[in-house]
């Protein structure tokens, strides 16, 4: 028997053992291997491991879609995780294409849950337009998104109202008056952060000095 003799379930769960990659050059090899590439039941998870996978014609988003992971650390985007304050033009503009890869991705994502981890380039604005074009969403995963602030915490009552489970690990602009104030607004939903508000913050060493001084001298007076 040739394998496109197969049922479309068969077909399926043979593809479901390749990676991306390979499902797409199979694609290639006739009509019958597309359409099975272009089922929206083969695409119920997606893993993406570096930014230039996000532009790839080697997969499908669609509303079979459950669980979506993207995950890339400092070691695979060095640049994108360094403090703003340290980076030079050059890396700055690296990272604004970065940023705007990953925001344009995520506004065609709707699903119900998301894991987003070490990824230096994702801002507020960009969490917060995906609550909104994702109401359903109930789990979300920011661990170690540096440019994550308080903003993404006050956005979960206004947009996040499915929202059951929150981790925002090693966040190191995230404050301890956000995290309390969120979990006495959503005590329904599972908030993790291990470490965040306790990292140094994004800010100059001077300014966080200046601050540091004039604190105290408001407490002495």
């Amino acid at each position: 028997m040739h394998i496109t003799q197969l049922n479309q379930e068969c077909l399926l769960h043979l593809f479901s053992f390749l990676d991306k990659n390979s499902r797409r050059n199979l694609a290639k090899t006739c009509h019958r291997l597309l359409e099975v590439f272009q089922d929206p039941l083969l695409w119920s998870l997606l893993n993406f491991h570096s930014p230039v996978e996000l532009k790839k014609d080697n997969f499908l988003l669609g509303p079979a879609l459950k669980y979506l992971s993207i995950c890339w650390y400092s070691e695979q985007v060095k640049v994108c995780n360094v403090e703003d304050w340290l980076k030079n033009s050059f890396q700055k503009e690296f990272c604004n294409r970065h940023e705007n890869t990953v925001s344009d991705f995520l506004l065609d994502v709707c699903n119900r849950s998301l894991t987003l981890c070490g990824c230096g380039h994702v801002t507020d604005d960009c969490i917060v337009l995906l609550l909104r074009s994702c109401p359903r969403l109930r789990t979300l995963r920011l661990e170690n998104c540096v440019r994550i602030t308080d903003r993404t915490l006050q956005a979960v009552p206004l947009h996040g109202r499915s929202l059951h489970t929150l981790h925002v690990d090693f966040c190191r602009n995230i404050t301890h008056a956000a995290i309390e104030a969120l979990r006495a607004q959503c005590p329904w939903v599972r908030l993790r952060a291990e470490r965040s508000a306790n990292m140094i913050p994004d800010s100059r060493p001077q300014k966080k000095a200046v601050l540091e001084k004039a604190s105290r001298k408001w407490v002495q007076l």
